[in-house]
């Protein structure tokens, strides 16, 4: 091989680099993810206001459903995402002194989160962690209360009900993406929340609450580079 070749491979070597890189989470490139969210309340509840029996406090199930979430490249390593879905549904349980009474009702959240990011690594890289801090604003919707919680709260009158205060909350994220592709990636990530709400009940007792949820999810993404708004 004379050394005109060499020089002709070399630089189509450099170029094909170049350009896979072009395509990777490069600044001005869009992020977009879809996958499945299993998100787990860390709860820590106060007691039902008087009159309760002393210790009434409340545990919440975990529920797991689908995740969209888009971020958009700063620069090659600051980005900022937004996470969406569909809203979750929870069931409340009895805990403390009514612990293993059932179920007490149940609830929609749906939690939107924005977050700053920063990832490490090249942006060509095939592994990519990365850490986020962001805000978690908490909506609570469609709260509904069973016969059990009735009979704890209100025997023998009419149904009792509830609702939970919106709240907003501070996220911790840890993740990393798994490049497939120069536009496809795998991408996981487990974010942190500190959240605490207030339930008030139609009986006129209130309830704090600490939820502090755990979210972990799988995803595939897909750069989208030069994308504009």
């Amino acid at each position: 091989m004379n050394k005109t070749s060499l020089k002709l491979l070399v630089l189509a070597a450099a170029m094909s680099v170049a350009t896979a890189a072009s395509a990777q989470q490069t600044a001005g490139t869009w992020l977009g993810t879809l996958g499945l969210n299993k998100i787990t309340p860390k709860v820590d509840s106060g007691d039902v206001s008087a009159p309760a029996l002393p210790g009434t406090k409340a545990d919440v199930e975990p529920d797991t459903k689908p995740r969209f979430a888009i971020a958009y490249m700063l620069t090659d390593n600051w980005s900022a995402e937004l996470d969406l879905g569909v809203p979750y549904k929870h069931d409340l349980i009895g805990a403390g002194s009514i612990e293993g009474t059932g179920k007490l009702g149940d609830s929609m959240v749906l939690p939107p989160t924005a977050f700053i990011q920063y990832r490490f690594m090249p942006a060509n890289a095939t592994f990519r962690p990365y850490v986020g801090l962001g805000l978690t604003y908490a909506m609570f919707i469609k709260e509904r209360g069973s016969g059990q919680l009735t009979a704890i709260l209100n025997t023998g009158g009419p149904g009792a009900t509830y609702k939970l205060d919106d709240k907003a909350g501070v996220s911790a994220q840890i993740g990393a993406t798994w490049r497939i592709d120069d536009n496809w990636f795998l991408d996981a990530t487990v974010i942190k929340t500190k959240l605490k709400t207030k339930v008030h009940f139609s009986t006129g007792q209130t309830q704090d609450v600490r939820l502090d949820p755990v979210a972990a999810s799988i995803s595939i993404g897909y750069n989208f580079k030069g994308l504009s708004f």
